[in-house]
């Protein structure tokens, strides 16, 4: 069976990391099928909102420390250093990708698991689950994200406290800090997860898909620039379908019918 499962339902596509007797660890194949899905669905215009979860009890344990320990799978090789490309690794997808993608954090989110889940948009966790940036006490940094996102997403200080002192971080402390925007129960999440994916696909995808790049764009540039940025896909945006129908569904009193163009 597949390392990773996907399936779509109406405009929403879930992605399931599926190795649950190894709490989902990362391997080559999935972390190939992970980014490949994510931009697929990226161009697929019926796809409007992605759920990133994982099967079993765990959302992803990192790297597999057992393969790695025995000389195999990711990490696992120390026959020598090759040039390695970060363009394609799923983090990065993630970062680059316009559609808004849903992390379902069913369980412990350990180390690349961490970093993923930092990765995409929206954090849902269980109240089962927890967070376990344990890089510092493994030797290693967090490589896929985790020292770009959190500085950005709690600060310098409780960065460093993350970072430094490596702790679990359980889901009121994560819902405390800013990591995760909601602590669901754990029977729920799934169900949680599709309502905040199903609203997202109801508003206009065009619009929204908008609003994440320019997200995106707006942590590196200046105020300036990004205003002129804003306006040029204002311009844009004003000559859609979408924006019509937005109209005339507001001056109709009914729910708008996005299609996307």
């Amino acid at each position: 069976m597949s390392d990773l499962l996907a399936e779509k339902n109406g405009h929403v596509a879930i992605l399931r990391l599926n190795r649950p007797d190894r709490m989902n660890a990362i391997s080559a194949e999935m972390l190939t099928e992970l980014g490949r899905r994510l931009v697929e669905y990226d161009h697929d215009a019926d796809v409007r909102a992605v759920i990133l979860t994982g099967e079993g009890r765990g959302f992803c344990a990192g790297l597999d420390l057992k393969d790695t320990a025995a000389g195999r799978g990711i990490g696992g090789s120390l026959g020598g250093a090759s040039h390695i490309s970060t363009l394609e690794i799923p983090t990065v997808t993630l970062h680059r990708i316009d559609t808004p993608v849903i992390c379902a954090i069913n369980g412990p989110a350990a180390g690349y698991g961490f970093d993923l889940a930092l990765g995409c948009d929206i954090r849902l966790m269980s109240d089962r689950a927890k967070l376990a940036p344990a890089f510092a006490k493994r030797g290693i940094v967090p490589e896929s994200g985790g020292t770009w996102y959190l500085p950005r997403l709690v600060g310098w200080a409780k960065a460093c406290e993350i970072g430094f002192i490596a702790d679990d971080i359980t889901p009121e402390r994560a819902a405390e800090m800013g990591l995760i925007n909601k602590v669901v129960a754990h029977d729920d999440l799934m169900a949680e997860s599709m309502r905040w994916a199903e609203k997202i696909a109801a508003n206009a995808p065009l619009g929204v898909k908008a609003i994440k790049r320019l997200f995106r764009h707006g942590l590196s540039e200046d105020f300036e620039s990004h205003t002129h940025h804003v306006l040029m896909q204002l311009l844009v945006l004003f000559r859609s379908n979408d924006f019509q129908e937005g109209l005339r569904s507001f001056l109709e009193k009914r729910p708008p019918n996005f299609q996307g163009k």
